[in-house]
């Protein structure tokens, strides 16, 4: 069974701003996105089967990237994980989370939900619309 990070996104406004973030710091590399910790998990081989790391976004857990690798680098006089991350950022189902350091391990059974294409396109909606809908007993 897949073992899972929860991390705060420190600085980020949004599902779109981590992914503008993350393209620009891709720039034109052929492999997925990363994220650079202090930290090797101990627990590796658990997340890398499978293994999301959930992004808590202004309080609450909004979006999740599988990590498809895990690896050691050196900077400086440093020695630093890197999380090689699949490049699709995947909604979930919001859930509030208060704030840490570093990141925390996750249990599959603690993971938000991902929202359904249909769940994602009632998120899009404008609330006046949504209110409506609901009033009239169509959702």
């Amino acid at each position: 069974m897949p073992l899972h990070l929860l991390k705060l996104c420190v600085g980020i406004e949004s599902i779109e701003h981590l992914a503008r973030v993350q393209k620009a710091r891709r720039k034109g590399r052929a492999k997925g996105s990363f994220h650079i910790t202090r930290q090797l998990p101990k627990r590796a081989e658990e997340i890398l089967d499978g293994g999301s790391i959930y992004w808590v976004i202004k309080g609450v857990i909004r979006v999740r990237q599988r990590i498809i690798g895990i690896d050691t680098i050196y900077r400086g006089e440093g020695r630093y994980c890197r999380l090689l991350l699949h490049r699709d950022l995947v909604p979930v189902v919001p859930q509030p989370r208060r704030p840490h350091q570093g990141w925390r391990y996750l249990d599959p059974a603690d993971a938000p939900a991902d929202l359904t294409a249909a769940e994602r396109r009632l998120k899009a909606m404008p609330p006046e619309m949504l209110a409506e809908l609901k009033s009239l007993g169509l959702l």
